[in-house]
């Protein structure tokens, strides 16, 4: 079996549409959708409405809980102008998916963790910044997922560890967006180094899954010139560069 793992689309459009013209390529049996699917500056309904009619398995990731509470008053800009573009039958969409979801008890869809939507699976933060997760920080956060192949997100980095069970933890990375920074609860950034869309491809054989890490390019120029023309000057700089922003 060969599924393509997609995550953090954020409402780009043109990663989105690259990402899916390359999985046509690779022979996959499913592609899966791990959240966080239209926050950001650039083409929220043009992105929803594309996966709408793809019926991917889908889950929600912590931007979508965040645009459904409702309250532009404490969100985010991000989530503002999702919320402010998405129509009531896309908003209704996301308000459907589900938290968490298994395919057929063999693979299962977090965002953050199973417990959670904001964990870093993968990855730990500290005053320092953050850091890749050791075995038994990943191993404590796999408590409630009870599957051989475990799909998350969130975090944006392409990263997986094989448990000491033989569970399989992956995260694909993300597909909209390469770099970002973020105060809670540690002043951090994640930075890929790139600004190419990422995704990830799990093949099973022999009863072992694996993960091939996939780095599409697309037209970034066009997304981060749309970035700025609706004032994300931060999103332009990671979309171009796939880091963010020295503010020195």
């Amino acid at each position: 079996m060969r599924i393509a793992a997609l995550s953090d689309i954020h409402g780009n459009l043109a990663a989105l549409d690259a990402v899916l013209e390359d999985i046509q390529a690779q022979s996959v049996d499913l592609i899966v959708n791990l959240g966080d699917i239209a926050s950001g500056p650039l083409q929220q309904r043009e992105t929803v409405d594309r996966l709408m009619a793809l019926n991917l398995p889908t889950i929600r990731g912590n931007h979508e809980r965040q645009v459904l509470a409702g309250d532009p008053s404490s969100m985010g800009p991000s989530d503002q102008y999702a919320f402010a573009q998405l129509r009531r039958d896309q908003l209704a969409w996301l308000a459907s998916l589900p938290v968490l979801r298994y395919i057929e008890d063999e693979v299962l869809l977090v965002h953050g963790s199973a417990h959670y939507d904001q964990t870093y699976f993968l990855e730990s933060l500290c005053e320092q910044g953050c850091r890749a997760a050791t075995h038994d920080e990943v191993l404590y956060r796999a408590e409630d997922a009870d599957a051989r192949l475990v799909l998350c997100g969130h975090t944006h980095m392409p990263r997986a560890m094989r448990l000491v069970d033989g569970r399989f933890i992956v995260n694909p990375g993300s597909v909209g967006l390469q770099a970002y920074s973020d105060a809670y609860p540690f002043p951090h950034t994640i930075e890929t180094g790139s600004p190419h869309a990422r995704y990830a491809i799990l093949t099973e054989q022999e009863g072992k899954w694996t993960a091939e890490f996939r780095a599409v390019d697309y037209a970034w120029d066009d997304a981060a010139a749309l970035a700025e023309e609706r004032g994300r000057p931060d999103w332009a700089f990671a979309l171009r560069t796939g880091r963010v922003q020295s503010r020195g």
